[in-house]
């Protein structure tokens, strides 16, 4: 839990892809916090912005529909913000294989446009920033550490990391506090659910609920770690306010690997539904599958002490349960 939960308190906040799986989660916890809380979203067909993720906390946001690519827009809405929660982007690395333009122009030029806003009209303001762990591309060792090397494998990952990089320059050299965070595979409530090119677990999911097949592909045995959505916003919240955070890059993961295979047993189980076969790899998966994945994540347990309490089994009952009820607003 985060140490001072009054930090919040009357504080006024940013949060770039607001309307989005994570943001809205964010959005939803700093209103019960007492934040002021604002949220951009260009609601880009396709990318997971729902007005319904904000259905609890409506009355209590503001929002905006805009582009971060908008210089003026940003330029206004930077101002007077204590903390900026950056998680607006092009999130699929499928996507960025066919048209690398979208990764290139949101997430690069996007994340310039808001941190040069701040850097204008706003260099009080703490930047937290979430990447992918994607920005490693293959394991050299595994647990993976911050310290490992950077190949990713696709414009995806590339566009996150040199967004990382942009935002570390502003830290570094125009004195504009920052946390940059490296995300593993998230899943949990108000992800999207129309199509299957964002979150493994999610699109899982789904198939169980509609009682139809989970291709798991290869032999299943890939390691991956998978974060629930409530962790992920708990670390968000924890660097935010630590001080030692400033500056620093972190890994926000599992450090306790699950089987593919056993994910998709394990949904068909909490789900009651649904069932799972193996198949073969596309062309197009293979060429961007970076084999056995898992976060060290002992520099945030230490510098800021997270670390993740929800077990797979509970993170996947409760985003059923949520599914279930209000599918009809995701499918």
């Amino acid at each position: 839990m985060i140490d001072d939960r009054t930090e919040f308190v009357g504080r006024n906040i940013l949060i770039t892809g607001g309307l989005g799986f994570i943001g809205s989660h964010l959005a939803i916890k700093l209103v019960e916090l007492g934040a002021h809380v604002t949220l951009v979203d260009a609601m880009v067909p396709d990318y997971g912005g729902n007005l319904f993720n904000i259905e609890p906390v409506k009355d209590k946001v503001i929002v905006n529909f805009c582009d971060i690519r908008d210089a003026n827009a940003m330029n206004y809405l930077v101002k007077g913000k204590d903390y900026i929660f950056h998680l607006a982007g092009q999130v699929c690395h499928v996507m960025s294989l066919t048209n690398p333009f979208p990764d290139i122009d949101i997430n690069i030029k996007g994340t310039a446009i808001v941190m040069e806003a701040c850097k204008r009209h706003n260099p009080e303001a703490k930047v937290i920033y979430t990447g992918t762990r994607g920005q490693y591309g293959s394991s050299v060792k595994l647990p993976v550490s911050e310290d490992a090397p950077t190949n990713p494998k696709g414009i995806y990952e590339i566009s996150n990391l040199t967004a990382e990089k942009i935002i570390k320059v502003y830290c570094d050299v125009h004195g504009i506090d920052c946390v940059l965070l490296r995300l593993t595979n998230t899943y949990g409530p108000r992800a999207q659910m129309k199509h299957s090119r964002y979150g493994v677990v999610n699109w899982f999911v789904r198939l169980a609920i509609d009682d139809e097949t989970i291709k798991v592909f290869g032999d299943g045995q890939i390691l991956r770690d998978f974060l629930f959505v409530d962790d992920c916003v708990e670390a968000l919240l924890m660097s935010a306010v630590c001080q030692p955070a400033v500056g620093k890059i972190f890994n926000v993961g599992i450090d306790k690997p699950t089987k593919i295979v056993e994910l998709a047993e394990t949904i068909v189980r909490v789900a009651g539904s649904g069932r799972w076969e193996f198949a073969p790899f596309t062309p197009e998966r293979k060429a961007q599958e970076p084999g056995d994945f898992y976060s060290d994540i002992s520099k945030i347990r230490r510098v800021v002490g997270w670390q993740p309490k929800t077990s797979l089994e509970e993170g996947l009952r409760r985003t059923i349960e949520y599914y279930r009820r209000y599918k009809d607003n995701y499918w």
